[in-house]
């Protein structure tokens, strides 16, 4: 009977703490829909590890099987970046080429954050930290692992919490930095019709151009681009649904419930972890606002005027920040559709996201 009790003896307060964070992720994955296919993984496998002499992880747990498998090896992130390019419809931006620009605005709060966690946390650790704003899970996990950094488990909880929170955080942002009248700006949403040999050269050209001024990039925007391309290349359709599809969410799955597998109470709980994220919360804060401000520096001297908000759609959250910003405009004026900008400033922050990471690498591994 002693034996019974004996797992309760050895709860401890942080254990109790990642019940909560673990419950708290679960009821916004089901409560709120908030991308129920990472924090409901996250969530439960937050629960899962951090119950007293868990079987799920240790030296032949199957979620350190996994993370080791998965994770530590970049595997997973590199997968996932396959079915993302496979979502993803660049016509938007190759219709409009200025939206890119927005992209590498949104980049702002990176580099800004690095110079301050570099006051806290040794430059590797600054450097990978920094990424978190981009919103973009797999690129942060890549850096984190090639910059050897000790912060990866709180990296990684950060990254692709905010990823989820894109409805919460951007919203109040927008708000704060643009006027009702700047938000009913309407944009002509006329495309212009883009050829199917365009749409297949651009991945090849994006990843050769990536490739030369940021080798370390390669593998992220590789991947990405080779997703894209079985998309857009028309013989590999069903190919491209199932990599869109089955195995988006079956990796997103899997990323999730590993990533738990780093949420263990004794290294979690801790007052770098809080930091970590809360400089993580200001760099996403300031890539969004570093989008809207560019949109209202440029309006300064366009004639005709572009609606600021779709600015913050330059995060790599795809396609939340883009669906984020149509809803705002929606909200301020029912016949305001910013979609199709929203969306193609969105597609150009993820490739401007994987292209900050490499350059991150580039300058620090």
């Amino acid at each position: 009977m002693e034996f019974l009790y004996e797992n309760f003896t050895h709860i401890t307060w942080q254990m109790g703490v990642m019940w909560v964070i673990g419950a708290a992720l679960i009821f916004l994955a089901i409560k709120f829909e908030m991308e129920p296919t990472l924090l409901l993984p996250m969530g439960f496998g937050a629960i899962l590890v951090n119950l007293p002499f868990s079987g799920a992880i240790g030296e032949h747990g199957p979620l350190t099987t996994l993370y080791n498998a998965g994770i530590a090896n970049e595997l997973f992130p590199l997968i996932l970046f396959i079915g993302i390019g496979a979502m993803i419809d660049f016509g938007p931006v190759l219709s409009n080429p200025k939206l890119m620009l927005f992209g590498a605005a949104a980049q702002f709060g990176i580099f800004f954050t690095l110079c301050l966690a570099s006051i806290f946390f040794p430059i590797n650790d600054a450097a990978a930290i920094a990424i978190i704003g981009a919103a973009d899970g797999p690129t942060a996990i890549s850096v984190a692992i090639k910059l050897n950094s000790e912060k990866l488990p709180a990296i990684m909880v950060a990254a692709y919490s905010y990823m989820a929170l894109v409805p919460l955080i951007q919203p109040p942002v927008i708000k704060m930095l643009t006027t009702k009248k700047e938000r009913l700006i309407r944009m002509d949403n006329t495309a212009k019709t883009v050829s199917k040999q365009t749409r297949i050269l651009f991945p090849i050209i994006i990843t050769v151009v990536a490739g030369l001024f940021a080798p370390d990039s390669v593998a992220l925007v590789g991947f990405l681009m080779f997703g894209n391309l079985m998309r857009e290349c028309g013989v590999l359709d069903s190919l491209s649904k199932t990599a869109q599809n089955v195995l988006a969410n079956l990796i997103t799955i899997f990323l999730g419930i590993t990533i738990a597998s780093q949420m263990q109470a004794e290294q979690f709980v801790q007052w770098e972890t809080l930091l970590v994220i809360g400089l993580g919360l200001f760099a996403f804060i300031f890539d969004t606002a570093g989008g809207v401000l560019f949109a209202k520096f440029l309006n300064l001297f366009l004639k005709k005027k572009i609606n600021p908000m779709i600015g913050a759609a330059g995060i790599s959250a795809f396609p939340m920040s883009g669906r984020v910003v149509h809803k705002m405009g929606l909200k301020e004026d029912p016949q305001n559709f910013l979609l199709m900008h929203s969306i193609g400033v969105n597609v150009s922050g993820q490739i401007a996201s994987v292209i900050a990471g490499g350059l991150i690498l580039n300058f620090f591994l």
